[in-house]
């Protein structure tokens, strides 16, 4: 027997009707990337999202066609998100950090049919758009005052093409299950690989960051959104926003210490969500300001992943900013909230040195995230806090595949995704990560991958062997060092190096620190012991700290 319930499609277009209906003069801040503030509402954004819609079809776009964007975040990217997947085609979220033919390989691999772009990234879109087979045109996100000057093929302006369509639009009802955007992950081994987010998907991640044991979001928030629109859908908090009507401020590319303060100041933020990169560039701006209060400015919680939250950025939210961190695990794959860290009620009263460690682990599983740590031998670990196992996630905003299928089939016999990663949990079911089962390097909230590093290094003429580790940095988290055999005879010196890897690396991912040794150790099967490496180096200063 079926219940007597309207069966309603779980749509994305649902969330920007429902906030221009119930929250339609809620202020949308931006900081445009040409400087200027920009300020519209929620109603706004709602009809700039349906003349995107009427653009898509004036473009010629198609239900299901990609269309890319190399944007920072703003009301343009907003209107994006919502009018190309309220139309029912794919919003594919290109992350300019890649270095450039990694982006040349996702677009051509998503087969975008049209790129949207900031005018701080023309250069690079002048540089790859010979490359770009599929894209048929390229929309700068500026007025026509602000138009690049370069050389592209149907070069189109954002503010007038959308100018010229109707505001008018009565979004389509489709399966919910149909795509509506596209992350792909940072390439940490081999090509990127592709991310397919569903409706349904999307709009159950959103419900879970409004519960009150995750990010509590609600309509009495001013939400500055730091975490980029192009890593995983900006955590989904600018669906969750629309959702309660929440006041968002999108800082554009202006993310130095100066500018985050200003705008926390002058918004009255009272949540932000950010990498810890963003935040140590905060604090160093403090350090120089020591006459800024920054409890005045009322934030009231900061949300934090991308990387592990260390006890100095714990504490210097909790002691001077007067702010709760809430910490978060995730990854492309989970959309990406896999736990979150709250306290509990048990926990009231606990010294802080326990209460300490209890914040610092990645949190607690959710409700739609079933979680196990498996063994070597393939068998569920206890919940113990002590046995470590590899971590698998399975839920309704896990993926079950990549896009065109890369890498095979994913999931294990029960349907759970292999994260990578190496865990614990206790009996109160908080995970903590004891490590990266392949020696991926976070820098910065990014990934930088030592294989393709160690790779790039190796076929320098003088190089005999290469290792790549992360080593601890007071801004970036960990930053690469690089460890060199010579072949022998040769003279080769380490800016020989660093100007071999500049030729095929990003710049970000290029080593602070390039060390020749006479050997390296290696396991029984002939890997570098990389484990062994980690703990000779972990103390080692690097020049840039």
């Amino acid at each position: 027997m079926h219940g007597l319930m309207q069966d309603r499609p779980l749509m994305i277009s649902s969330l920007i009707e429902h906030a221009a209906t119930f929250h339609p003069d809620t202020e949308i801040v931006s900081r445009l990337p040409e400087g200027p503030m920009h300020r519209t509402t929620w109603r706004g954004v709602r009809d700039r999202a349906k003349q995107v819609a009427n653009a898509m079809q004036a473009l010629g776009i198609q239900q299901g066609d990609r269309v890319g964007t190399l944007a920072w975040n703003s009301h343009r990217h907003l209107a994006l998100y919502y009018g190309v997947s309220g139309f029912g085609a794919v919003l594919h979220t290109v992350n300019p950090r890649l270095f450039p033919e990694q982006i040349d390989y996702i677009v051509n691999h998503a087969e975008d049919q049209v790129l949207f772009f900031d005018i701080t990234f023309a250069p690079l879109v002048e540089q790859l758009a010979p490359q770009l087979k599929t894209v048929r045109a390229f929309i700068a996100m500026t007025d026509r005052a602000h138009m690049p000057a370069i050389q592209v093929p149907n070069l189109l302006c954002y503010e007038e093409l959308l100018d010229a369509q109707s505001p008018q639009y009565d979004w389509p009802a489709f399966d919910e299950r149909s795509a509506s955007s596209l992350c792909y992950t940072s390439g940490t081994t081999g090509n990127p690989k592709g991310v397919l987010y569903s409706h349904r998907s999307t709009v159950l991640h959103s419900l879970m960051e409004l519960a009150p044991d995750t990010f509590g979001i609600s309509s009495a928030e001013t939400l500055m959104l730091i975490v980029p629109m192009f890593h995983a859908n900006a955590w989904g908090a600018p669906y969750a926003a629309a959702m309660v009507g929440a006041r968002l401020v999108l800082p554009g590319p202006h993310l130095d210490g100066a500018s985050v303060y200003a705008l926390m100041r002058d918004e009255r933020v009272t949540f932000s969500q950010g990498v810890p990169t963003v935040w140590m560039m905060l604090f160093q701006y403090l350090d120089q300001n020591p006459q800024l209060d920054p409890r005045s400015l009322g934030v009231k919680r900061i949300g934090i992943g991308g990387a592990a939250v260390s006890q100095a950025v714990l504490e210097r939210f909790e002691k001077g900013f007067g702010a709760e961190v809430v910490q978060g695990w995730g990854m492309t794959e989970t959309s990406p909230i896999g736990v979150i860290s709250k306290l509990l009620p048990k926990h009231a009263g606990l010294p802080e040195d326990e209460l300490l460690q209890i914040k610092l682990k990645q949190g607690r599983g959710v409700w739609g995230v079933d979680l196990k740590i498996v063994g070597p031998d393939g068998q569920a670990q206890p919940w113990d806090g002590v046995a470590s196992g590899h971590l698998h996630v399975r839920g309704p905003w896990i993926a079950s595949g990549y896009f065109r299928n890369e890498g095979g089939a994913v999931l294990d016999e029960e349907g759970f995704f292999p994260t990578g990663d190496v865990a614990t949990i206790n009996p109160d079911g908080y995970l903590q990560l004891v490590d990266r089962a392949k020696d991926v390097i976070k820098s910065g909230g990014e990934w930088i991958s030592s294989i393709d590093v160690e790779n790039a290094a190796a076929s320098h003429p003088g190089v005999a062997q290469a290792a790549v580790i992360g080593v601890a940095h007071p801004k970036w988290q960990e930053r690469p060092l690089l460890l060199v055999i010579r072949k022998p005879g040769q003279e080769v010196g380490k800016q020989d190096v660093l100007d071999h890897l500049a030729q095929r690396i990003a710049k970000w991912w290029l080593p602070d620190e390039v060390l020749f040794v006479d050997s390296l150790p290696h396991t029984a099967t002939g890997k570098v012991l990389k484990v062994k490496l980690r703990e000779q180096y972990k103390n080692h200063p690097l020049p840039t700290a």
